[in-house]
């Protein structure tokens, strides 16, 4: 069995850079393999005109701030940004970071922050069709970019699309997330399976990541059963981590 590594979203709404701050540090020192916050604009639950702040910039203040845990988004909207422009983002964070850094993308969802920020939403194949198009541009750009990425810098597709996100992760993916229950997840990545089985990619190359929630973390072997080897709690501030604690401790007891 591959070895069970579990990180932390850090939702950025209804909370402080302070409050922020100190739970990435604390999560690096607790153990945590992997720190996220998600690339939204505006809260996507509760109080919909809460405090938020943009991911990317937090990503920089993460990166400098912790010390051992791989950093990313979870995950970044692809429409947001020049590819290009993304890559050496990408690149430079990995720098600041000692080369910890997930890329992670997805095709985007979320309709308010397209309107308010003047994107344009278009519907869901034509944001799939601009991903595609998008990944060989990052590709592309992280090849040409001087210094090159000191880490491994894993590209990461989020999604549960079967007919085209599955694919994508097949064809260019070091891993790949998702969300439970562990049914859904399990299903998900059989599909993942069948495209690597189509492109003639390993399935054992791509990290299987799998996003839960805080009343979900008992008994993680149920997800590690499903076909993950990475499990992702997301947090809401004040952040308090014990369900991150739990999953930790779990990790621990199988070592």
């Amino acid at each position: 069995m591959t070895e069970l590594r579990v990180g932390v979203v850090l939702r950025p709404q209804a909370t402080t850079v302070e409050a922020l701050r100190s739970a990435w540090v604390e999560a690096d020192a607790m153990g945590a393999n992997s720190i996220w916050v998600w690339d939204h604009f505006f809260p996507l639950f509760g109080d919909l005109d809460a405090p938020h702040f943009e991911g990317w910039t937090l990503l920089s203040a993460m990166a400098a701030d912790t010390k051992r845990a791989m950093v990313g988004t979870m995950v970044t909207c692809n429409s947001y940004r020049n590819p290009e422009l993304l890559a050496d983002m990408a690149r430079t964070l990995d720098h600041l970071s000692g080369g910890r850094l997930y890329l992670g993308v997805g095709s985007g969802w979320f309709e308010r922050d397209y309107n308010e920020y003047g994107y344009d939403f278009g519907t869901v194949g034509s944001r799939l069709r601009q991903l595609e198009a998008d990944i060989p541009r990052m590709q592309a750009r992280l090849e040409k970019l001087n210094p090159p990425a000191v880490g491994g810098l894993p590209l990461l597709i989020g999604g549960s699309g079967e007919k085209v996100t599955l694919r994508l992760v097949a064809q260019h993916a070091d891993a790949w997330n998702t969300f439970g229950p562990p049914e859904n997840y399990e299903r998900l990545s059989g599909v993942l399976n069948e495209w690597c089985a189509k492109v003639d990619r390993n399935p054992a190359d791509i990290e299987r990541t799998v996003s839960i929630q805080a009343d979900d973390v008992d008994d993680v072997g149920r997800y590690i059963d499903a076909g993950a080897d990475h499990v992702i709690v997301g947090l809401n501030s004040p952040f308090g981590l014990e369900p991150l604690s739990s999953l930790i401790a779990q990790r621990d007891s199988l070592g």
